[in-house]
């Protein structure tokens, strides 16, 4: 595990007063926060000025920043937020960033507030992007994944092959059912209404779909989203799914292989209206 000299020394327990907050940033985007009390962590931040607001109004310290991938809405306001941090920024390794950050690949491990955050390779959106995963004590996993897996979508492959990305999905989805699922876009509905062309009879979409609009008819969001719904909801973890598989066929897959029906799916994404 790495380990840095501003790292609590603290066993790996988890403050009662964790909070897990959603800052909206540009027009969809979320930087995640998790605070403690008096340190707060922020994950992608994109835009400074929402993390520097909910800093002030809730008077806390900057103690960390992770990154996901080295895209403009998820690094943007790291720079400006320097002068404000008292630790960290860590990114991957294999990716160019606007600042210098503890690079860090799949497989490390690092603390901050107390929690321990595990890191993974999940290559398909960008080549290097990586997602933390935390458990912390009392309270379902969480899973920071940016722009590799949305609410009932994935990301577009900008640098990665459909190969890649399908074994990324994979590897997320195999994480426990109750894993809050923390990404970067509200792009739930967006994506629901194309799970409702690539499965018209799965009634677990439909559902979802009715709880979301209710969310954010009241502006709220629809993240986290669980990990056990997006095996039910999610068409790009269920290329393994007979209806699923014939809707890529039926899209000019080459063949019923999972990285086929991937492939297919995801262009159709790509052109959807």
């Amino acid at each position: 595990m790495l380990s840095l000299p501003w790292e609590s020394r603290r066993p790996w327990i988890l403050p009662h007063t964790l909070e897990l907050s959603a800052l909206t940033a540009f027009t969809d985007n979320y930087v995640w926060m998790l605070e403690d009390g008096p340190c707060a962590v922020v994950v992608d931040p994109g835009d400074a000025a929402p993390v520097r607001a909910a800093l002030t109004e809730r008077k806390l310290r900057l103690v960390g920043i992770l990154v996901t991938h080295h895209h403009a809405d998820h690094v943007g306001g790291v720079a400006d937020l320097l002068p404000l941090l008292e630790g960290p920024v860590y990114g991957p390794a294999t990716e160019s960033l606007p600042v210098a950050v503890h690079k860090l690949r799949g497989g490390d491990e690092i603390s901050l507030l107390g929690l321990r955050f595990k890191v993974l390779d999940v290559p398909g959106h960008t080549a290097g992007h990586i997602a933390y995963v935390a458990e912390p004590p009392g309270q379902a996993p969480l899973l920071f994944c940016g722009d590799t897996l949305f609410s009932a979508g994935c990301g577009r492959l900008f640098e990665g092959t459909p190969a890649q990305m399908l074994a990324s999905l994979e590897q997320l989805a195999a994480l426990p059912g109750a894993t809050r699922v923390c990404c970067a876009h509200e792009y739930t509905l967006a994506n629901l209404r194309f799970a409702r062309a690539v499965e018209p009879d799965n009634t677990a979409i439909a559902q979802y779909e009715v709880l979301c609009r209710g969310l954010r008819s009241r502006s709220l969001p629809t993240l986290p989203a669980l990990i056990e719904r997006e095996r039910q909801v999610n068409p790009f973890l269920r290329c393994n799914e007979p209806e699923v598989i014939a809707a890529a066929c039926a899209r000019g897959a080459s063949s019923r292989d999972p990285v086929d029906v991937f492939a297919a799916i995801r262009q159709w994404k790509n052109e959807f209206r």
